[in-house]
């Protein structure tokens, strides 16, 4: 999560579901907690790469009804947008 997401109560409730919190610690936060900075690093890549796969309305809005027609549609667009990246 960001440092929207930093809050004690946030991360006990992640503690108890045996999740370990990847939270930056908010400015507000006298005492900064420590977190993992290469796995923060890759949690944020992965979140962009949905973020640029959702300005393709067809994934965002699903309209493929078959799941292979879907899958499909998510390499073409992921083509794309490296070919698009690597020019």
């Amino acid at each position: 999560g960001d440092k929207g997401y930093d809050s004690n109560r946030f991360r006990e409730a992640l503690g108890e579901r045996g999740i370990e919190p990847c939270i930056p610690s908010s400015k507000s936060r006298k005492v900064p907690l420590p977190y993992d900075k290469a796995l923060y690093r890759q949690r944020h890549r992965i979140e962009n790469m949905f973020g640029r796969l959702k300005d393709w309305r067809r994934v965002a809005m699903r309209y493929d009804r078959c799941a292979h027609t879907f899958m499909s549609s998510i390499c073409l667009a992921v083509a794309v947008l490296f070919w698009i990246n690597e020019s």
